[in-house]
């Protein structure tokens, strides 16, 4: 059998802690900012983790991660 192809794309947006969970950045983040609120720009800061109904999917685009 060949290899399994990581999708490169969800490569680059999620990485694999070691605990076995996946962390993500925030949207909203990228354009538009003039219209959210300073606080609502700062608690977008940072990562957080992959919903646990979507982490499967994400799993499965990173076969060796």
């Amino acid at each position: 059998m060949p290899k399994m192809k990581t999708k490169r794309g969800a490569a680059k947006r999620f990485k694999v802690r070691g605990s076995g969970s996946i962390k993500r950045g925030q949207a909203f983040k990228r354009h538009i900012l003039t219209k959210k609120t300073t606080k609502n720009k700062r608690q977008l800061r940072g990562t957080v983790g992959v919903h646990p109904a979507d982490a499967p999917a994400v799993k499965s685009m990173l076969p060796y991660a």
